[in-house]
């Protein structure tokens, strides 16, 4: 047994010669019976008039050899469990011996009936498929340990299962067929309560697995079990993070399916007929025949095909954590980036060809992600499945195989820089919030002083962070042309460390170029750095930045990116007309039109409200949009932008943008 135990991958490895092999290692005897009625009888016939004849029957093949005549007609359809099998008697076979047999009465302990499982399941002789659909005869034990149906791939069960399951399937393959029933074993950790406590029904904190299931769906419990911590790892539970599961990861890919969905049926999409753009035409798998012309499809196209290879990867290595959380990244950066960034391909009325390349390329995504997450939310999984399967799908998601890649798909250079834009439009946002800019009003500028290696990805990724930033240019910038630095001892480090040379390593920090000290601090620059004569470590600063005037900076690490908020008048009109199209989206909504819907939009000054605001300022701002004209109908889509009161049978709201307050008026527009 020690030796077969050396030969399985146990994940975590330190149970291998932790926990359990030191339980290897002290053995002790183990009783396979028990004095219960309940339970697999033990197969010992012993003689009444010679108690020390004994046989063991390894069938019902043997029984019959040995059966009584009086007890023979037991056998037909013979229940082998208590009391039926305790009726039968066996000529005892002993030389010289001509008496009855009867069955010992004590039952296999239950450890015994789990251990022999891999021998046990099969009701001999028997045909079954073997892994790859071949026909596989099982006729006895050694048919089974020669097929290659044994040993198992992996087994699974909690950390109390080193002296209980793993340890029974062990003894007794070993002692059967001299090798382990199993080649690798998943150990699973202890799932506590809140307060980080065993759960045990004696104390009263054990959780109703079926509130949860009925509060927040079976496959949120699962998603979160499987992605919580890893499966190795003890984890307290906590039914509000089972609910946080729920939104975070399962809410955010159902919202993305149903975009899809609503698109695809709005527009007619069927991606049966546009097979040629799968690879062999495997319609829905991430093997494109070509690698799409927009950039961002081809970002996501590459993102997933080195998804589902990682993917792979964590499951054999028998890390559904590491899957789990994978998948949920991807989900993410499918919802919160590519349809986000994709939705006026969408929208627009026109079937271009960028337009179905966007249908294709979300649609492999979430065919894809249906067979990553079937395994671990199977309900979820084959339900979306079961609307986006392609003509010559399987029934189920289960029954499908696993998607394949194409390196050739896959490239790193852009999934690096779009995960930088990601990066710089979320410190720009920041900026933005911090200086108190809208988001809808369009700013210069953004300066980025990028980290070493990534200025050459800045071309890459320049139309998407203007677009996500509402700014009109990317500039590259020394961190020092648009932050002021300031530097600071590190006194918990330093203190020690100086001891009375404190004071003068204070003064010549004091002394230093801050700007340049922050530069050699980021990645890339000298480890030790000389100032004043002495060497200090990075850690032993502390690095202010401050705006210089007219720019709001923010920071990732040694990521450093500063927004310009200067206002020109041509901005602050593209501003207004940006707001007014949020107000007219928002009117849409509330007058209950459908998304595809054609409008036409009217607007008029309303009388002022507030002191000091006059006419001029109203007329400024209709004409701020007439100048928009163009762009406030395309995304609002409008027919037409009247500069006029609207008629009192349209939806109207009354609106107050920039200081001037307007009556707006939507209705549908009449359908040729």
């Amino acid at each position: 047994m020690l030796a077969g135990n050396r030969s399985i991958e146990w994940v975590p490895e330190h149970i291998k010669e932790g926990r359990f092999g030191e339980w290897l290692r002290n053995n002790v005897d183990w009783s396979v019976s028990r004095e219960r009625y309940w339970g697999t009888p033990i197969p010992i016939w012993r003689c009444v008039d010679e108690p020390q004849h004994i046989v063991v029957a390894g069938s019902t093949a043997d029984l019959a050899e040995r059966v009584t005549d009086e007890t023979r007609g037991l056998l037909d359809g013979l229940d082998l469990h208590r009391p039926y099998v305790d009726r039968v008697e066996l000529r005892c076979g002993e030389p010289g011996c001509g008496g009855t047999m009867q069955r010992v009465t004590e039952v296999a302990d239950a450890w015994y009936d789990s251990g022999a499982m891999p021998f046990a399941q099969w009701e001999y002789p028997v045909t079954v498929p073997g892994p790859h659909g071949e026909e596989v005869t099982l006729n006895s034990v050694d048919d089974l340990v020669a097929s290659p149906l044994f040993p198992a791939n992996y087994i699974t069960e909690a950390v109390d299962q080193t002296r209980g399951w793993f340890y029974s399937l062990l003894a007794l393959s070993t002692l059967i067929t001299g090798k382990p029933s199993y080649e690798s074993c998943l150990v699973l950790g202890l799932i506590l309560d809140g307060k980080g406590e065993k759960m045990s029904k004696s104390k009263g904190n054990v959780v109703d697995p079926w509130t949860v299931m009925n509060e927040h769906g079976a496959d949120a419990l699962r998603w979160y079990l499987f992605t919580a911590a890893p499966a190795g790892d003890a984890r307290r539970f906590s039914p509000d993070l089972v609910k946080e599961t729920l939104r975070q990861f399962l809410l955010t890919l159902w919202n993305t399916y149903s975009f899809y969905v609503t698109y695809a049926n709005i527009d007619g999409f069927d991606p049966d007929a546009h097979a040629e753009y799968w690879k062999d035409g495997r319609v829905g798998e991430p093997t494109l025949a070509a690698p799409p012309p927009n950039e961002l499809d081809r970002w996501i196209v590459s993102e997933l095909n080195g998804l589902v290879a990682k993917v792979a990867d964590d499951l054999d290595a028998l890390n559904p954590t590491g899957a789990g959380r994978r998948i949920q990244d991807f989900v993410n950066l499918l919802s919160n980036w590519y349809v986000r960034r994709s939705r006026r391909r969408f929208w627009k009325a026109e079937n271009d060809d960028d337009k179905t390349w966007a249908y294709v390329t979300l649609y492999s995504c979430l065919h894809t992600l249906t067979k990553l997450t079937a395994p671990m939310t199977p309900f979820v999984a084959d339900a979306m499945f079961g609307n986006l399967a392609p003509a010559d799908a399987e029934d189920s998601v289960h029954l499908e195989t696993y998607p394949d890649t194409d390196p050739a798909l896959t490239d790193e250079t852009l999934d690096r820089a779009v995960r930088l834009a990601m990066r710089i439009a979320s410190l720009g946002r920041n900026a933005r919030s911090k200086s108190g800019v809208k988001v809808r009003q369009p700013l210069a500028r953004v300066l980025v002083s990028p980290l070493a290696g990534d200025e050459e990805l800045l071309p890459i990724i320049e139309s998407q962070v203007l677009d996500e930033l509402n700014v009109k240019a990317l500039e590259v910038a020394a961190p020092e042309s648009f932050a002021e630095f300031t530097l600071k001892p590190n006194l918990p480090v330093l203190g020690p460390k100086l001891g009375a040379s404190m004071g003068a390593a204070r003064a010549a920090i004091a002394e230093a170029d801050a700007a340049a000290v922050a530069a050699a601090l980021r990645p890339g620059g000298y480890g030790g750095i000389e100032i004043g004569g002495f060497t200090f470590d990075p850690g032993d600063f502390l690095v202010e930045v401050e705006d210089k005037p007219g720019i709001a900076t923010a920071s990732d690490g040694p990521l450093l990116i500063g927004i310009d908020t200067t206002l020109t008048p041509d901005l602050e009109a593209e501003g207004t007309a940006r707001e007014f199209v949020h107000r007219v989206q928002n009117m849409r909504k509330a007058a209950g039109f459908e998304i595809e819907d054609r409008i036409v939009t009217w607007v008029s000054p309303s009388p002022l409200r507030g002191e000091g605001r006059g006419e001029g300022e109203t007329s400024a701002l209709v004409d701020a949009l007439a100048a928009q004209e163009a762009y406030v109908r395309q995304e609002t889509l409008s027919d037409a932008l009247h500069a006029a009161a609207p008629p009192s049978s349209v939806y109207a709201e009354e609106h107050e943008i920039d200081g001037a307050t307007l009556t707006v008026g939507v209705a549908r527009a009449e359908r040729s």
